[in-house]
């Protein structure tokens, strides 16, 4: 059950009503027991990011995650696009690679 992916994702559709949203759990990538949810990476593209800096939509983003980020949440990757600058991009979503870490 994702419980932490379900929370993260209805979060940020009700701030952002994004036109398009992936919430991944990428904890598997990294030296966790299995099933953890501590790993997210998070794409949201929104016109609500329209005319605001990289850095004050994912500080945005931050704050509607607070508590999952003060809890259970290790690391939040984050790609936050406006429609335009997603369709520019060709709704390209990178891998990331595996972690290096841990042990």
């Amino acid at each position: 059950m994702a419980v932490i992916e379900n929370q993260i994702e209805t979060k940020l559709t009700s701030a952002f009503q994004p036109a398009f949203l992936d919430v991944e759990n990428e904890s598997h990538k990294h030296n966790v027991p299995p099933g953890s949810e501590s790993h997210f990476r998070v794409t949201v593209v929104s016109e609500e990011f329209e005319g605001m800096s990289l850095v004050k939509r994912h500080q945005k983003i931050n704050e509607v995650l607070m508590d999952e980020l003060k809890g259970p949440v290790h690391a939040l990757s984050i790609r936050a696009k406006t429609p335009e600058q997603w369709e520019e991009n060709a709704n390209l979503i990178q891998p990331t690679p595996d972690c290096r870490g841990g042990g």
